[in-house]
Protein backbone atom coordinates (compact mmCIF):
# COMPACT_ATOMS: atom_id res chain seq x y z
CA UNK A 1 0.00 0.00 0.00
CA UNK A 2 1.27 4.06 -0.74
CA UNK A 3 -0.23 6.74 0.26
CA UNK A 4 -0.03 9.79 -2.02
CA UNK A 5 -1.23 12.82 -2.83
CA UNK A 6 -5.09 12.96 -4.59
CA UNK A 7 -5.41 13.79 -7.67
CA UNK A 8 -8.18 14.42 -10.35
CA UNK A 9 -7.97 11.46 -11.87
CA UNK A 10 -9.22 9.79 -8.70
CA UNK A 11 -12.30 11.80 -8.50
CA UNK A 12 -14.79 8.49 -9.52
CA UNK A 13 -12.99 6.34 -6.22
CA UNK A 14 -13.46 9.17 -3.93
CA UNK A 15 -17.04 9.53 -4.89
CA UNK A 16 -17.54 5.54 -4.65
CA UNK A 17 -15.74 5.24 -0.73
CA UNK A 18 -17.58 8.53 0.25
CA UNK A 19 -20.81 7.81 -1.27
CA UNK A 20 -21.46 3.97 0.25
CA UNK A 21 -20.40 5.89 3.44
CA UNK A 22 -22.98 8.45 2.56
CA UNK A 23 -25.55 5.68 1.71
CA UNK A 24 -24.74 3.22 4.56
CA UNK A 25 -23.02 5.25 7.82
CA UNK A 26 -23.48 7.79 10.34
CA UNK A 27 -19.65 9.14 9.94
CA UNK A 28 -20.79 11.71 7.61
CA UNK A 29 -24.33 13.86 7.91
CA UNK A 30 -24.43 14.23 4.26
CA UNK A 31 -27.32 12.39 3.03
CA UNK A 32 -26.99 12.21 -1.14
CA UNK A 33 -23.76 10.63 -2.73
CA UNK A 34 -22.36 13.69 -4.65
CA UNK A 35 -20.82 13.22 -8.02
CA UNK A 36 -16.90 12.21 -9.10
CA UNK A 37 -16.72 15.59 -10.82
CA UNK A 38 -18.76 17.19 -6.96
CA UNK A 39 -16.00 15.00 -4.96
CA UNK A 40 -13.07 16.60 -7.72
CA UNK A 41 -13.98 20.40 -6.95
CA UNK A 42 -13.61 19.55 -3.15
CA UNK A 43 -10.60 18.17 -3.45
CA UNK A 44 -9.22 20.77 -5.50
CA UNK A 45 -10.72 23.32 -3.43
CA UNK A 46 -8.51 21.56 -0.23
CA UNK A 47 -5.39 21.02 -2.54
CA UNK A 48 -5.69 24.37 -3.46
CA UNK A 49 -5.17 25.80 0.04
CA UNK A 50 -1.78 24.23 -0.16
CA UNK A 51 -3.50 21.30 2.66
CA UNK A 52 -3.20 17.79 2.32
CA UNK A 53 -5.57 15.44 0.36
CA UNK A 54 -4.22 11.96 0.35
CA UNK A 55 -5.32 8.59 -1.08
CA UNK A 56 -4.46 5.08 0.31
CA UNK A 57 -3.40 2.72 -2.98
CA UNK A 58 -2.94 -1.03 -2.97
CA UNK A 59 -2.15 -2.69 -5.80
CA UNK A 60 -3.25 0.52 -7.99
CA UNK A 61 -6.40 0.76 -6.55
CA UNK A 62 -7.78 3.57 -4.36
CA UNK A 63 -8.87 1.81 -0.73
CA UNK A 64 -9.02 5.55 1.29
CA UNK A 65 -8.65 8.41 1.15
CA UNK A 66 -8.33 11.26 3.85
CA UNK A 67 -7.54 15.02 4.19
CA UNK A 68 -7.45 18.09 6.62
CA UNK A 69 -9.93 21.23 5.61
CA UNK A 70 -10.06 24.15 8.02
CA UNK A 71 -11.94 24.63 11.00
CA UNK A 72 -14.36 27.32 10.60
CA UNK A 73 -13.55 30.28 7.98
CA UNK A 74 -12.61 32.82 10.65
CA UNK A 75 -8.99 34.30 10.47
CA UNK A 76 -8.54 32.86 14.34
CA UNK A 77 -9.10 29.36 13.85
CA UNK A 78 -6.29 29.63 10.82
CA UNK A 79 -3.97 27.37 13.31
CA UNK A 80 -6.42 24.35 13.37
CA UNK A 81 -7.87 22.36 10.80
CA UNK A 82 -10.63 19.44 11.02
CA UNK A 83 -9.92 15.50 9.40
CA UNK A 84 -12.01 13.33 7.84
CA UNK A 85 -11.27 9.96 6.98
CA UNK A 86 -13.00 7.34 4.39
CA UNK A 87 -11.65 3.79 3.83
CA UNK A 88 -13.51 1.45 1.02
CA UNK A 89 -15.57 -1.17 3.17
CA UNK A 90 -13.66 -4.03 1.47
CA UNK A 91 -10.13 -2.25 3.00
CA UNK A 92 -11.79 -1.52 6.76
CA UNK A 93 -9.96 -3.09 9.38
CA UNK A 94 -6.36 -3.60 7.77
CA UNK A 95 -4.43 -0.47 8.49
CA UNK A 96 -5.70 1.84 5.37
CA UNK A 97 -6.81 4.42 7.98
CA UNK A 98 -3.90 4.39 10.23
CA UNK A 99 -1.87 4.69 7.36
CA UNK A 100 -3.40 7.78 5.46
CA UNK A 101 -4.78 9.29 8.41
CA UNK A 102 -1.23 9.63 9.76
CA UNK A 103 0.36 11.36 6.81
CA UNK A 104 -2.37 13.83 7.11
CA UNK A 105 -1.16 14.27 10.30
CA UNK A 106 2.71 14.48 9.71
CA UNK A 107 1.28 17.10 6.99
CA UNK A 108 -0.29 19.02 8.79
CA UNK A 109 2.52 19.00 11.37
CA UNK A 110 4.44 20.34 8.94
CA UNK A 111 2.75 23.39 7.31
CA UNK A 112 2.72 24.89 11.15
CA UNK A 113 -0.72 23.61 12.47
CA UNK A 114 -1.25 23.86 15.60
CA UNK A 115 -4.82 21.76 16.42
CA UNK A 116 -6.18 19.05 14.49
CA UNK A 117 -10.27 18.09 15.02
CA UNK A 118 -11.88 15.62 14.36
CA UNK A 119 -16.33 15.62 14.57
CA UNK A 120 -16.80 12.40 13.98
CA UNK A 121 -20.60 11.32 13.13
CA UNK A 122 -22.05 9.00 15.68
CA UNK A 123 -21.20 8.22 19.23
CA UNK A 124 -21.27 4.64 18.36
CA UNK A 125 -18.36 4.79 15.39
CA UNK A 126 -16.10 2.72 17.67
CA UNK A 127 -13.95 2.35 14.28
CA UNK A 128 -13.14 5.92 14.08
CA UNK A 129 -12.92 6.72 17.12
CA UNK A 130 -10.87 4.34 17.96
CA UNK A 131 -8.15 5.42 15.25
CA UNK A 132 -8.06 8.68 16.13
CA UNK A 133 -7.00 7.52 19.68
CA UNK A 134 -4.68 5.57 18.99
CA UNK A 135 -3.39 8.45 16.61
CA UNK A 136 -2.92 10.72 20.09
CA UNK A 137 -6.43 12.74 19.68
CA UNK A 138 -8.45 12.96 23.01
CA UNK A 139 -11.86 13.68 23.76
CA UNK A 140 -12.86 16.63 23.53
CA UNK A 141 -17.38 16.24 24.16
CA UNK A 142 -20.26 14.88 22.63
CA UNK A 143 -23.10 16.67 20.96
CA UNK A 144 -25.97 14.59 21.42
CA UNK A 145 -28.91 14.78 18.95
CA UNK A 146 -27.12 16.91 16.19
CA UNK A 147 -28.49 15.50 13.16
CA UNK A 148 -31.00 13.07 12.19
CA UNK A 149 -29.95 10.70 9.22
CA UNK A 150 -31.53 7.26 8.74
CA UNK A 151 -34.53 7.30 10.69
CA UNK A 152 -32.40 8.38 13.91
CA UNK A 153 -31.21 10.84 15.87
CA UNK A 154 -27.18 11.05 15.61
CA UNK A 155 -24.20 12.36 17.99
CA UNK A 156 -21.09 13.94 16.78
CA UNK A 157 -17.68 13.00 19.08
CA UNK A 158 -15.53 16.28 18.90
CA UNK A 159 -11.37 14.89 19.39
CA UNK A 160 -8.56 16.82 18.78
CA UNK A 161 -4.95 16.53 18.61
CA UNK A 162 -2.20 18.86 19.96
CA UNK A 163 0.31 19.52 17.33
CA UNK A 164 3.49 21.32 17.52
CA UNK A 165 3.33 22.33 21.02
CA UNK A 166 -0.19 23.31 21.06
CA UNK A 167 -1.35 25.78 23.15
CA UNK A 168 1.92 25.67 25.07
CA UNK A 169 3.21 28.84 22.47
CA UNK A 170 1.93 31.59 20.28
CA UNK A 171 2.20 30.64 16.52
CA UNK A 172 5.09 32.23 14.31
CA UNK A 173 4.03 35.43 13.61
CA UNK A 174 3.79 34.95 10.37
CA UNK A 175 1.41 32.55 10.19
CA UNK A 176 -0.18 30.35 8.08
CA UNK A 177 -3.12 31.39 6.10
CA UNK A 178 -5.56 28.45 6.29
CA UNK A 179 -8.84 29.93 6.56
CA UNK A 180 -9.97 33.52 5.39
CA UNK A 181 -12.54 35.36 6.75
Amino acid sequence: MIVRAATADDAEALAAIYGHHVRHGLGTFEEEPPSPAEMETRRAAVAARGLPYLVAEDAGRVVGFAYAGPFRPRQAYRYTLEDSVYIAPEAIGKGVGRAVLSAVIAACEAIGVRQLVAVIGDSGNAASIGLHRSLGFVDAGVGKSFGFKHGRWVDIVWMQKALNGGDETPPDTLGVRLSGG
